[in-house]
This record gives structure tokens, C-alpha cells and sequence, in this order.
């Protein structure tokens, strides 16, 4: 079995908790509007790497990982592999490194399989109704919700994680009605508003993509920061 991989960061430090090493997965059903990795979106094969080859490279950073880091898969949509990514979670969990995979949700085949070897999930939220995830995404959101039910089945811990875009998202209506959506969920250990940037734009030119946010300028992070505060205020 092989696996179809993007690229290899090594040393991250917003991917989960402590030190990670993250992989990339190539393949993803969805095609965001504030995508930063737009390279990683078709199937074509970038690195086909077994199992053991993987865990090789993972092992080698074993040692900087600490107490709290380890392995984060990541994408694309490491659940469009999920038969890979199964494999890969279960050697990297035989050999005590801690596991996340960082998804919208949005992949194919047997999640309850990929989830009994992960220790986090961190959940990337595109939007909260059909309206907003068909805008943004270009697919229906009734897929994610299925998986992010699954992990409240589980019992898995979480981080939830959503992109925030002027003229989109940026306003206290929706950050209202997001933290409406996040309050029946359980096991969320924390949640991150994210700021658009645009330093992603010019890998659209290099691969001859229209890009739909061209004229959308950076987050305000102080405006970010206001919001971020009444998603995490004790009062609606």
C-alpha cells in the first residue's frame, strides 16, 4: 500500500500541541475560496511512499517531539486516503507517538477506522449551513457534519478552527451563530479564529486558477481579536 503525499514539514509548531511533524496528503474534494494550498487539490500522483517509508521519516524526529508534540497528517484531505491514513495512525500509535490529522471532514470510506488511532482531531469549519459551505466550498456540508458527528460519538478530542474572511464572516452575526453551532459539542480542548491572508495568491497565478478573492484584503487582526473575544464570551 502506498500513499500519495503533498510534502513533509518538519518542525511545525501551530499543527497541534508542541513540536509536529506534519504530512501533507495530496487529493482534496473541496475547493475553498481562501485555499492556501491549491498545489495539493488534484489526485496526480506527487509522492507515492509505503507505509514504512513514511513511519521511517516520521521516527527520525521522534526525539524532538517531547512529551506533547508528535505527527500531525494533514492535506489536501487526508481522509480521501483513509485506508493509508489508517495504516500510517496505527504504526505511528504501536510506537507511542501522539497522532492528529488536521480535516474538513471531507473524504471517503471508514472513518471509525482512522479515528481509533487518532488522539486529536483538529476540525477545520468552513461554514455552519448549506447556504454558507456550498458558497465557500463548492460541495454540501452534509458530509462534514456526518464526520463531525462521528468524532462526538468517539469521544475525541478536538480543535475547531475557522477561517475568518472580510465581508464574508466578519461580523458579529456570524460569530454568533458560530458559537451557537459549537456549543452542544463536546471534548473541544480549543478553538482558533484563523485571519485570511492573501500571501497564498500567487500560487493560483503559477497554476492558471482564477483566484475569487483577488480584490479581499488581510484580516484586521484587531477586528479579529474582537471577535474572538465574543466567541469565547460567557454571553450570546
Amino acid at each position: 500500500m502506498k500513499g500519495n503525499i503533498s510534502s513533509i514539514e518538519t518542525m511545525g509548531l501551530v499543527d497541534g500541541p508542541g513540536v509536529r511533524l506534519v504530512v501533507f496528503f495530496q487529493g482534496c474534494s473541496l475547493r475553498c475560496i481562501f485555499c492556501h494550498n491549491p498545489e495539493t487539490w488534484n489526485n496526480n500522483t506527487k509522492t507515492l511512499i509505503t507505509v514504512d517509508e513514511l513511519y521511517e521519516k516520521i521516527a527520525r524526529y521522534k526525539n524532538y517531539f517531547g512529551e506533547k508534540g508528535g505527527v500531525t497528517f494533514s492535506g489536501g484531505e487526508p481522509l480521501l486516503q483513509p485506508d493509508f491514513l489508517t495504516a500510517i495512525l496505527k504504526k505511528c500509535k504501536e510506537n507511542n507517538i501522539h497522532t492528529a490529522i488536521d480535516t474538513a471532514g471531507y473524504g471517503c470510506g471508514n472513518y471509525v477506522s482512522v479515528l481509533e488511532y487518532t488522539d486529536l482531531v483538529i476540525f477545520d469549519i468552513k461554514a455552519i449551513d448549506q447556504e454558507g459551505y456550498k458558497s465557500i466550498t463548492g460541495r454540501d456540508i452534509e458530509e462534514s457534519i456526518k464526520f463531525l458527528n462521528l468524532c462526538q460519538q468517539k469521544n475525541k478530542d478536538m480543535w475547531l478552527r475557522q477561517v475568518i474572511v472580510p465581508t464574508i464572516n466578519d461580523n458579529e452575526k456570524y460569530i454568533t451563530r458560530l458559537k451557537e453551532f459549537i456549543k452542544p459539542l463536546k471534548n473541544i480542548k480549543k478553538i482558533e479564529l484563523l485571519p485570511y491572508k492573501t500571501f497564498g495568491n500567487s500560487k493560483y497565478d503559477e497554476l492558471n486558477i482564477k483566484y475569487r478573492l483577488k480584490e479581499i484584503p488581510d484580516m484586521d487582526i484587531n477586528k479579529l481579536n474582537m471577535l474572538d473575544k465574543i466567541l469565547k464570551s460567557d454571553n450570546l
